[in-house]
Parts: C-alpha cells; sequence; structure tokens
C-alpha cells in the first residue's frame, strides 16, 4: 500500500482527499452533532496542505434518496471551516464542469468540498463514468477514509486506477498497521471482546479469534444464543434461533460467557430490574447487561493481557441501569497494560461516553471496514492503493 512518503512533489498540484465525514448531524440544528472523523482526518490534510497541495473533498454522508438537502455536505463544510483556517467552498454538485472548473481555480489556502458523493447513483455502482469524472477533479489521488474502505465504489476504488500518483492518509493507513498488527504479530495473552446484538454480525470475527485469540469474552445480548445453545432458557431476551444453531456450532474452549446477568421486563430506563446470580433467564424478563461478577472476571482476564480487542457493548449501555457492565469493561481496557484497540461503532460511542477514548492505543473509526480486516477479507479501497 503507498502511503504519503511515496508521493512526489505535490506543491501546486490538485489532491483529491477521500475521507469519511459520514458524521452524525442534530435533527434540529442542522449541524454536525460529533465531528470525531472530521478530526481524525485533519492530521492528513494538514500534512497535504503542507506540502503545498490544494485539496478537494470527498465524503459520502448518510444514504441519501436523490438529492437530500438534510444530507448536504453544508454543515461538515461549515465544521471544518472551524477546525482550520482553511477557505473551505462547497462544490454545487459531486462531478461537472463546474465543479472541474472550482478545483483549477483553488488557491493554495483554499479548500473544495464535493457535494455528498451519494448524490450521484454511481457511486455504489462503482460506474465507470462517475470515476472517470471524480479523476478529472485531482491530480494525485489520496484515501483517508477506512470506514469506507471496505467498500468498492467510485471514490474508494474505481476512481483510484485512473490516478496514477495515489496513496494511502495517515489515517488509513495507520488503521491497517494496528489491526493489521492483532493478526500477524500480538503480543500475548490476546483477548479479544466482542459484544453486540447478533452472532450472524460477528460469525467471521469470532471464527477468526477461536484460532488466533487466547481469550474470548462474549457479552451483550450476543450472548443468548450460546446460553441457550448450552441449554440455558433466555427468557424474552433477544435470541434469534439461527444464532443459537451458529452459536451451537462455534462453542470452543477459549471463549467465556456470562455467569451473571442483570434482566429487567422492557427495554426502558424505568423498567423493573434484578440482578440475576446465575444466566437461566425467568420468563417475561431479557438480558440487558453482564452482571458484576461476569464484569469482575473480564475485567481480570483484560488486566492480563498482553493485547486486547474489543468490537460491541456489552449491554445496552445508551440506558444507565444497563450500563454498568460495557463501563467495567471498557475502564479495564483503558487501564490495561498492553496494546488496547477498540473496533469503531458502539465500543467508540461507549468510550466517548464514559471519558476514556484518549486512554485507548487505537480506537477505530471503521466499524464494518475493522472487522472485514480481522476477519481476513481483503479491502477493496486498500488493495486499490498498492
Amino acid at each position: 500500500m503507498k502511503t504519503l512518503r511515496d508521493l512526489g512533489d505535490i506543491d501546486g498540484k490538485r489532491v483529491l482527499v477521500r475521507v469519511d465525514f459520514n458524521v452524525p448531524l442534530s435533527p434540529s440544528a442542522g449541524a454536525v452533532a460529533d465531528d470525531t472523523r472530521i478530526r481524525a482526518a485533519l492530521p492528513t490534510l494538514e500534512e497535504l496542505r503542507r506540502r503545498g497541495g490544494r485539496l478537494v473533498l470527498v465524503s459520502h454522508l448518510g444514504r441519501p434518496k436523490d438529492r437530500d438537502p438534510e444530507l448536504s455536505m453544508r454543515p461538515v463544510a461549515d465544521r471544518l471551516v472551524e477546525l482550520t483556517d482553511a477557505d473551505v467552498t462547497l462544490a454545487p454538485g459531486v462531478v461537472g464542469d463546474d465543479v472541474v472548473a472550482l478545483s483549477r481555480n483553488l488557491t493554495r489556502d483554499a479548500v473544495l468540498m464535493l457535494e455528498n458523493v451519494r448524490y450521484e447513483p454511481g457511486e455504489t455502482r462503482n460506474d465507470a463514468e462517475l470515476s472517470a469524472a471524480l479523476a478529472e477533479l485531482g491530480d494525485v489521488y489520496v484515501n483517508d477514509a477506512f470506514g469506507s474502505a471496505h467498500r468498492a465504489h467510485s471514490s474508494t476504488e474505481g476512481v483510484v486506477h485512473l490516478m496514477p500518483e495515489h496513496a494511502a492518509g495517515l489515517l488509513l493507513e495507520r488503521e491497517v498497521e494496528v489491526l493489521g498488527g492483532l493478526l500477524e504479530n500480538p503480543a500475548r495473552p490476546l483477548v479479544a471482546v466482542l459484544g453486540g446484538a447478533k452472532v450472524s454480525d460477528k460469525l467471521g470475527v469470532i471464527e477468526r479469534f477461536r484460532s488466533l485469540a487466547d481469550t474470548i469474552l462474549i457479552g451483550g445480548a450476543m450472548c443468548f444464543p450460546f446460553l441457550a445453545a448450552e441449554g440455558h432458557p433466555v427468557g424474552a431476551s433477544l435470541c434469534a434461533p439461527d444464532d443459537v444453531e451458529l452459536a451451537g456450532r462455534l462453542m470452543a474452549a477459549n471463549l467465556m460467557l456470562p455467569t451473571d446477568l442483570v434482566i429487567a421486563e422492557r427495554l426502558e430506563a424505568d423498567a423493573p430490574t434484578q440482578t440475576l446470580d446465575g444466566v437461566d433467564v425467568p420468563d417475561g424478563w431479557m438480558g440487558l447487561d453482564i452482571g458484576p461478577k461476569t464484569a469482575s472476571a473480564y475485567a481480570s482476564a483484560i488486566a492480563a493481557a498482553g493485547t486486547v480487542f474489543w468490537n460491541g457493548p456489552m449491554g445496552a449501555f445508551e440506558l444507565e441501569p444497563f450500563a454498568a457492565g460495557t463501563r467495567a469493561v471498557a475502564e479495564a481496557i483503558a487501564a490495561a497494560p498492553g496494546t488496547t484497540v477498540a473496533g469503531g461503532g458502539d465500543s467508540a460511542a461507549a468510550l466517548d461516553r464514559f471519558g476514556l477514548a484518549d486512554r485507548l492505543t487505537h480506537v477505530s473509526t471503521g466499524g464494518g471496514a475493522a472487522l472485514e480486516l480481522i476477519e481476513g477479507r481483503t479491502l477493496p479501497g486498500v488493495e486499490a492503493l498498492a
């Protein structure tokens, strides 16, 4: 994979940068609600500007139907102005003669942000015509959007083949380096902490860690198919029949399951709750968090680890009555002496909520891309940068 170090002189050249500015927007104010992904791209943008590049930024935002004005890049452009000293112009579209003219007239201190690339229906089809139109907007291509690197889209894969001078940005390089290191030469013991809703969503990751990790800690609703496969009643807990069959096949000696649970009658903050000393969930109740004994056991395993990979919460942490398990695991990972990596998504959200994100070795910006890389899949957006 080519990196910024492999680029020649870019002084005065237009650099088409694929960024991942797919950020949440505030429904009421129409402003960026969480700028984590924008901030993560700043080192690459600052380095390219330092070297004299004239930047043209391209990103998607949500899944617009046609040109949905609520998913315009305008709030993102406004936030980028606040975070940098750049003069940021929002293009009237994604491609076309007017956009090409704007790119050619860019000054060194200016940044051109294209409109939402998914306004173009050819983006997700990796359309050759759209790829060619995007290539007209730059002399050099840089991909710093790890969160989209697992998609073979026009802006992440197709355009690369039309721009011989291309490279990975600093963020994408770091993501591949850290996550790849988990697979190639992790410090032992390697502990994988896996949570979330469904076993089928993490099937490839669990299969990979069965042979790679020393210990796999299972939490979240994902634990219930495993418990059901062992013969435990799970009450009204989230537990798809197909997942029970999968869980039965995935049982392994290095896999740890909860030994106690926090249960409730419904998924609401004011619902009656109880801590269950065991894992047999009564009818009409649902498991919504790991219990204190499990949290303590998981924390001990994490503290002894040389490397920790975490993806998925231990419970419904968005509601305070069911946040203790996720908080305990997050605090244990933050305090662990070894290499600590979170796989983005809800794990990153939990770390932000608990104020712990800056205490890990690395927090990925790409949930789906991180999991596919861990599974051993080829990421089209990375492979194209060879």
